[in-house]
């Protein structure tokens, strides 16, 4: 399709207006996706698109694409005149779902590039690498969820996360072992997720990414679902059906680095626009990328308007923030000589600070009922402490040495754990510095790690023995959870992004045991407010004995605001049952085993308490009242008072 219609420059029409220009250039503009970008809509009477593009040293900008044969002269935009750095026209009768791309000619070496759009909503499939036209229209379904989301997502709700791979969730082998669409995919992840308990999904970045092995942690469209699944109507159904079945939705967002491939971000107009220009901070040697350079008022405006277009446009109820360590320190990943001091003589990225406390600030502002989450591996402070106090502002943090620690822990053959009880106990001295998320993601089952199961020691029954005990230690551990694809039920193989998981594994007993194992946890887990209500205080948290290395036993007490709600945790961390052991409480009275991992329905041995207990009034561990248990080999025990009648 040929389009010969020039270029229609309007002032009185533009999309951008004096003060969209003067929040742009300032860093605070949170909606630059209405702005910038291609927008189909009507000028001089005419349907067409304006497309308006920021490239402050370009020589040349125009629009090359399917409706003009990919002429690179045809339809220039014209500069604005408010030093902006915007250029902006409007182009009569292209049609929607057209592919297009931005033809830079810069002031600098002769340089000349074709774009794809940064503000793009939606892009050809990879390896095509052009935008394309389209709208965000669509009638969404979610009213009642999006009406109590600000009690789903709070602080004080259970939050029980199920990361996904979207590719590599479900494939379709019968079908050369393609991945299923967006569409495709709702409603057997709504009905796994459901039937398990999860309250929420968070997806490895949808965002489209060129290189798929990247997992889309290697981001070109900041504002474009991938093209892979389906167009950006078909992600809005997959949100809107998780959410109609109860099921919020988190996303993985990367303002750390962004790829170098040519049609992305990376030296956009003939400079190092978005990106430092040394590579002593512009240049990130861990992942061969590029870092945004938060210093600049018009990058900032960027990624605030990502962040917030997702939460707007996509309903999404929360933001998970990647690498954010990498973005707090000038030397992260590199040697002496290798990065460049902030203006004080420090180690800290202040721009990126800034930034980070600005886009808190701005998520808060407009969507006080979602969630941001930080992926922050050192002990920076106040992470999740309001910007007022001088915190980042993060709604969570996922609390990286919990799960170093406990992993470190388990992996230990259980004749030595005996030597490694702090291990498995140190995280409660930190426990309530920030608001902890407590993560075994798909960085823990990746790059040679292996599965889950395959870290537990021992022979198959100690191993799923040991993963139940893991998972039930970590549902009762203070902080919402998060587990990975394919964890539920003990899958065996190292995640692979190019192949399905091992859904077949489910015809064994163990792994079939293992996965209702999870669903009763998350079951109890959202029952009882003593295990969620008072994550992020000691008031909801008491050690009963955290001293018995001998025995590599830990007793703890999970409590609600109400006073009778508590529930108490035994773990046993060897495969000798503990017969008689006693144990303080404190009431009187029946006590209701709530689980046994050693349940028989679990896989396990079938040692327990016969359902409930009564504590008798024998002082022990500071209580007035004890209960003598029996504890199961390799096996964890909720327990909690029965009401008197």
């Amino acid at each position: 399709m040929q389009i010969n219609e020039p270029i229609i420059r309007s002032p009185d029409n533009a999309a951008l207006t004096p003060h969209d220009v003067y929040l742009f250039k300032e860093g605070s503009h949170t909606r630059l996706y209405d702005k910038l970008g291609a927008h189909p809509r009507q000028m001089a009477g005419k349907p067409g698109v304006h497309f308006a593009l920021w490239a402050p040293n370009a020589a040349a900008v125009s629009v090359m694409g399917e409706f003009n044969d990919w002429n690179k002269q045809s339809h220039a935009l014209a500069p604005r005149t408010d030093d902006s750095g915007i250029w902006e026209g409007f182009i009569p009768g292209v049609p929607l779902g057209s592919a297009y791309k931005f033809h830079i000619v810069s002031r600098h070496h002769g340089y000349a590039v074709d774009k794809a759009d940064p503000f793009a909503v939606w892009s050809q499939s990879p390896p095509e690498t052009a935008s394309r036209i389209w709208t965000l229209d669509y009638d969404w379904n979610d009213t009642e969820w999006m009406a109590r989301r600000r009690e789903a997502n709070g602080l004080e709700a259970p939050l029980s996360i199920y990361e996904v791979h979207l590719g590599s969730w479900r494939r379709l082998p019968e079908e050369g072992n393609r991945f299923l669409s967006y569409r495709e995919i709702a409603p057997q992840l709504a009905e796994h997720v459901r039937s398990l308990g999860f309250t929420h999904v968070e997806l490895l970045p949808v965002m489209e990414h060129p290189f798929y092995g990247s997992w889309g942690y290697q981001t070109t469209g900041y504002f474009a679902p991938t093209a892979r699944y389906g167009s950006p109507q078909d992600f809005m159904y997959l949100v809107d059906y998780l959410h109609q079945q109860g099921i919020g939705v988190i996303l993985d967002w990367v303002p750390s680095h962004f790829p170098s491939d040519e049609h992305g971000l990376a030296y956009f107009d003939g400079t190092h626009l978005f990106e430092h220009a040394d590579p002593r901070q512009g240049f990130h040697p861990e992942w061969n990328s590029a870092i945004f350079n938060y210093g600049r008022n018009e990058v900032r405006s960027f990624l605030l308007s990502s962040a917030l277009f997702w939460l707007e446009k996509y309903h999404v109820d929360g933001l998970r923030v990647d690498a954010v360590a990498s973005m707090l320190y000038l030397d992260y990943g590199r040697r002496e000589g290798e990065w460049i001091p902030n203006r004080h003589g420090g180690r800290e990225n202040l721009d990126a600070i800034q930034f980070l406390r600005k886009l808190n600030e701005a998520v808060y502002q407009d969507h006080p009922d979602t969630q941001t989450m930080a992926e922050e591996s050192t002990a920076w402070p106040m992470v999740s402490r309001p910007t007022y106090v001088g915190g980042l502002g993060f709604g969570l943090k996922w609390n990286m040495g919990w799960m170093h620690d406990t992993l470190k822990y388990f992996q230990n053959d259980p004749i030595h754990r005996r030597y490694h009880q702090g291990q498995i106990s140190f995280s409660i001295w930190y426990a309530f510095t920030e608001n902890f998320l407590l993560p075994l993601s798909h960085d823990e089952v990746v790059h040679g790690k292996g599965a889950l199961i395959g870290k537990m020691p021992g022979d198959e029954w100690q191993q799923f023995a040991n993963l139940r005990l893991l998972y039930g230690y970590m549902w009762a551990h203070p902080g919402k959870k998060l587990l990975f694809m394919g964890g539920e039920f003990g899958q065996r193989r190292e995640w692979q992004h190019e192949e399905s998981l091992e859904w077949h594994v489910l015809q064994y007993p163990l792994h079939d045991s293992l996965q209702r194992w999870i669903g009763d946890l998350n079951h109890q887990y959202r029952t009882h407010p003593a295990l969620h209500a008072v994550d992020f205080n000691p008031e909801g948290f008491a050690w009963v004995d955290f001293q018995d290395w001998e025995n590599s036993v830990l007793a703890f007490l999970r409590q609600g605001k109400n006073p009778d709600d508590v529930v108490l945790i035994v773990c046993n961390f060897t495969p000798v049952p503990r017969n008689n052991y006693r144990i303080g409480v404190p009431q009187g009275g029946l006590w209701e085993e709530l689980l046994n991992s050693d349940a028989a329905i679990y896989g396990g041995s079938n040692i327990g308490n016969l359902g409930r207990i009564e504590a008798a009034p024998v002082a022990t561990q500071d209580y007035f009242h004890s209960l003598s248990l029996t504890l199961p080999p390799l096996g964890i025990i909720y327990l909690k008072p029965v009401p008197a009648a």
